[in-house]
């Protein structure tokens, strides 16, 4: 069969086929090991094992010497890597939980979002960015990252309390409702490439398709809870479905409608399990997303765009962190403030999904491209540092002891 397939007449278009299938194939797995074999240095090193994947990607980027890897398949799988990562967000939001346990967290995290949003559009608009990509990468410093978040709290040498966790993953989860409802109005105010009536027309129709979903699907799920394989099957199948879907009708990114497609799920009791059977496979694909952050940062574009990293940066600290810990304390949460505000305190894959909209809009330079890339890499690695470095309690959290 296969020689008849192959021909007789030497290598062909089959062999052909098949010789670039192999090289994929070997080129993922290297890529994958290189990036487990990095990770698990940095752990060693008492880095955050991000560190090790975007070293990884740094190094077979076409900007760096030696061996480029091929950047269509490593964009594609942090592209569904993006859209899992976002998926699973999504599951995890529990309003409602939220509300009863933790209240202030509710107006605490949008005043955050807004005086974030607001200092950062400004900061950049004034140094003469267009207002667009100003807006876009307003609400990127504003957002933090879930995924590191998540692995802050779920870190074997973390050094934060279990309100603190369930504060930062409230805190996080709220930036993240925030900011892809603004992404969503801020595209549509854009256009996204397409009139606004019709971008309109097409939240509408992603709006009642997700509602439609969130109805049908838990009803699906509970069903099949007893057959694992047709569970996953259809997990990620609708939210891959649902994600493009959303993204056909409203031209956001698919991201941000797998993000959506996530929150369909994301109450009942199938989502722990859903979130349970996603995990191997979004830790996986978020190895991938971090190497391609890496594989695009230009180290020249970035030589031209210290200023901007260092801005970037700076709103970091200045309008996202400082302002964290303020509104923390006033609301007098049960955390420890400092731990709170620092391990909020990054650029996360909102920020890379935003950036690269400004990018495709033709709104935003390369060297601004590159800092934000950075800062998105430093200030996960900062952040998952330090976060274990502040170990003093809370005024707070002391003061209802000694009570």
């Amino acid at each position: 069969m296969v020689s008849q397939l192959a021909g007789s007449g030497g290598p062909g278009p089959y062999h052909s086929r098949v010789e670039h299938t192999a090289e994929t194939v070997l080129e993922v797995g290297a890529i994958l090991l290189a990036a487990a074999g990095a990770g698990w240095l940095a752990r060693r090193l008492t880095l955050p094992a991000i560190v090790g994947y975007l070293a990884v990607g740094l190094a077979v980027s076409p900007f760096t010497p030696g061996y480029v890897a091929d950047r269509g398949q490593v964009s594609l799988f942090a592209e569904v890597g993006a859209i899992l990562l976002l998926f699973e967000v999504g599951i995890e939001v529990d309003l409602r939980e939220l509300r009863r346990e933790h209240p202030a967290v509710l107006w605490a995290a949008p005043i955050q979002m807004a005086i974030t949003f607001g200092a950062s559009t400004a900061a950049f608009s004034l140094l003469g960015l267009d207002l667009a990509a100003a807006a876009l990468l307003g609400l990127a410093i504003a957002m933090s990252s879930s995924v590191v978040v998540v692995n802050i709290t779920r870190s074997r040498r973390r050094t934060t309390d279990r309100e603190t966790d369930h504060l930062l993953i409230g805190w996080s989860v709220l930036q993240d409702v925030i900011g892809v409802a603004g992404a969503i109005i801020l595209l549509a105010v854009l256009g996204a490439g397409r009139p606004i009536h019709l971008t309109l027309l097409g939240l509408t129709a992603f709006g009642a398709l997700a509602l439609l979903t969130s109805r049908l699907l838990p009803r699906v799920l509970a069903r099949m809870r007893s057959e694992p394989d047709l569970f996953l099957a259809v997990s990620i199948a609708t939210g891959l479905a649902v994600a493009g879907a959303g993204a056909l009708l409203t031209g956001m990114p698919l991201a941000l409608a797998a993000f959506i497609a996530g929150l369909t799920i994301s109450e009942g009791p199938v989502s722990s399990e859903a979130r349970k059977r996603l995990l191997p496979f979004r830790d996986l694909f978020a190895i991938f997303f971090f190497v391609a952050i890496g594989t695009l940062i230009d180290p020249g574009a970035l030589g031209r765009g210290l200023g901007w990293l260092a801005l970037s940066l700076g709103l970091v600290v200045v309008a996202k962190s400082l302002v964290i810990f303020g509104l923390a304390r006033l609301a007098r949460l049960p955390a420890h403030h400092g731990q709170l505000a620092v391990g909020l305190g990054q650029v996360g894959e909102f920020g890379f999904v935003l950036a690269t909209v400004a990018v495709a809009r033709g709104v935003l330079p390369g060297e601004v491209y590159a800092a934000l890339l950075a800062a998105v890499a430093l200030s996960i690695a900062a952040s998952s540092i330090a976060v274990r470095v502040i170990r003093r309690p809370a005024p707070i959290v002391a003061a209802s002891i000694s009570s």
